[in-house]
Formats: C-alpha cells, structure tokens, sequence
C-alpha cells in the first residue's frame, strides 16, 4: 500500500509515548489511519491538529498493516483554535467525519464538502456566514452514507432558521451513523449548539 494525497486531518489520538495514530480525509481513498512516528513532539504536534490540510504519504506492506504516515502541514486552522466558536465548529465536523465514516471507502463529495465548511468557518467574519454549510454538510453526510438526509437545504433567512435545521439533524446522526459511539461524539455537537444559541439570542 502507497499511498500521496492531500488530506484533511480528523482526529488523531495518542500512542505509546511519542507517537500518534492520525485519521485522515482524503478524496480518492476515503478516511485513512495512518502512524505517525513522533507524533506527539513539538514539531509534529501543530500538524496534527483537527481541520488541517496537510500532504500525506502513507505507506504499509499490506492493506491489514496499519500504515506509516509522513506529513507535511499544507494549510493550518491552528489560529482558529483560540476562538471558542470557530474551535468548536472544526471540532464537531471533524469528529463527525472520523466517527461515521468507514475506512477506505471515498465520498469524493465529503471530501470537497469539508474542506469547503472548514475553510468558510475560518474566513467568515460570523457563525451566519457559515452555519447553513454545516447544515449542508451534515445532510450529505446523511445522504452518502444511506440514511436519507434529503436534499441541501436552502439558503436560511436568519440563524434562528439554521439552528432549527441544525436540531432536526441531531437525532438522524444520533441513531444511525453515530449510534455506536454517539455519547462522545455528540457531546462535542452540544458544545457547538450551545455557542450558537447564545449568538442567535436564545
């Protein structure tokens, strides 16, 4: 197995005491695990960071193997980690992305679909600016794995609007793609609603 793409980083967990294990988005070969040796060190560590672009290279002398990756860090969200709704928002469609979907398998539209979202977020001057792209994007999450999910939703008048969309959503995440794992995945979905309610003044 070899294989170089872009990606986006999705999670990445601790292992041993200086390494991580690192999921990544890619266009043509879905989410990817990948080891990455020294992982947990301080030049590593920024790279790793949930919603960055990064180059992947991935090797492994089988499919089983789990492969060893090399990164290099491509476009960084690290400046948005200091802004609590920003933060939360990457946080969400990342741990959403890296817990429903299976390994290996490529949404191709996911892909464009989560860069798209991870980029507004980072470049729109409000939550209004990027709320509705979150709601798309959890819908044709819904859609591409087979749950349903239905069309884009349109563009929303007002953030009141979105976050009822967004409500809807949460229990068809919680029930079929997230159901085996939905108590720590979900919890980061709360956080982020929890911010928007107070922009939207509820």
């Amino acid at each position: 197995m070899h294989i170089r793409a872009p990606a986006i980083v999705c999670a990445a967990r601790p292992h041993g005491e200086t390494a991580a294990v690192v999921r990544l988005l890619t266009a043509d070969h879905g989410l990817v695990a990948g080891y990455v040796a020294g992982g947990r060190g301080r030049h590593l560590r920024p790279v790793l960071i949930p919603g960055n672009l990064v180059d992947a290279e991935l090797r492994a002398r089988s499919d089983a193997q789990l492969p060893f990756a090399r990164l290099e860090l491509i476009e960084s969200r690290g400046p948005w980690l200091g802004e609590p709704l920003a933060a939360a928002a990457i946080g969400w469609a990342t741990a959403l992305t890296a817990a429903a979907l299976p390994e290996r398998q490529p949404y191709p539209p996911l892909h464009a679909a989560l860069g798209g979202l991870l980029t507004a977020i980072c470049e729109a001057g409000s939550a209004r600016g990027w709320a509705g792209a979150l709601v798309a994007y959890e819908t044709l999450l819904l859609r591409e794995l087979g749950y349903g999910g239905g069309e884009a939703p349109p563009a929303f008048e007002t953030l009141n609007d979105t976050l009822a969309a967004f409500d809807r959503l949460g229990d068809a995440l919680a029930r079929y793609p997230l159901a085996d794992r939905r108590g720590d995945v979900m919890a980061a979905r709360a956080r982020l609603r929890e911010r928007l309610g107070r922009i939207a003044g509820e």
